[in-house]
């Protein structure tokens, strides 16, 4: 599974971070981007992995080592409870095998994740961030979070009630947009440069940075593992 860490190299990460920097030259918004391994534990896909794993090689173990008992002259062969242990062994390490694999590949555990759990998952940890980050302090409350979730492949775009007023939800909806498309197409660096460029230009009219303004938060990448 991709790690937040390696996805980006250090140029690329401050590539971003002087977009931020350029971004807040012209507006009061505090942008934080933030990329996250992943936003939920999803348990599971190990559990349904493994399963299959199981039936599977059960299958496998009826077709290709069928038992045939009671042949005339044939007294070979393991006795009947040896065999019965053996294959519990052999199943018991199948579905050990299967969670470790559901639990490890990425896009097993996406295959066998619903959706819309994804979808919350993502969404509250997002807001977790968006708070525990401090990004809804801010004096002027124009904080504005750009949030990436690699597992997941979703992207979530947060912002103070004070921004949305300005630039409205379906701005910041089209950046959401804009960035899964990006991503989706293996443009990760130029994708984040691209948006918080957009959204300091968006942001520059209605939003603009005052004289005295603060940079309140770091202009840093965050990324969570």
């Amino acid at each position: 599974m991709q790690s937040a860490f390696n996805y980006l190299n250090e140029e690329q990460q401050q590539q971003v971070e002087q977009a931020v920097i350029d971004a807040e030259k012209q507006t009061s918004c505090e942008i934080v981007p933030v990329i996250a391994t992943s936003s939920g534990r999803y348990d599971r896909p190990e559990d349904v992995v493994g399963l299959w794993v199981t039936i599977i090689t059960a299958l496998c173990l009826w077709y290709f080592f069928p038992r045939n008992s009671g042949q005339p002259g044939d007294w070979g062969g393991l006795p009947v409870m040896i065999e019965m242990i053996l294959a519990a062994i052999l199943l018991a390490i199948a579905f050990i095998l299967g969670a470790i694999a559901g639990s490890r590949i990425g896009w097993l555990r996406r295959l066998f994740t619903p959706r819309i759990q994804m979808q919350d998952e993502v969404a509250a940890r997002a807001r977790e961030v968006f708070f525990d980050k401090r990004i809804h302090h801010t004096e002027g409350g124009t904080g504005i979070l750009i949030y990436i979730s690699l597992f997941e492949h979703m992207a979530v775009a947060l912002a103070d009630q004070s921004v949305i007023d300005k630039l409205g939800q379906p701005f910041l909806d089209q950046i959401c947009q804009k960035l899964t498309s990006g991503l989706h197409a293996g443009n990760p660096t130029t994708t984040l440069c691209e948006t918080i460029r957009e959204i300091g230009n968006q942001a520059s009219t209605s939003l603009p940075r005052a004289t005295d303004d603060q940079n309140e938060l770091q202009d840093v990448l965050i990324l969570i593992d």
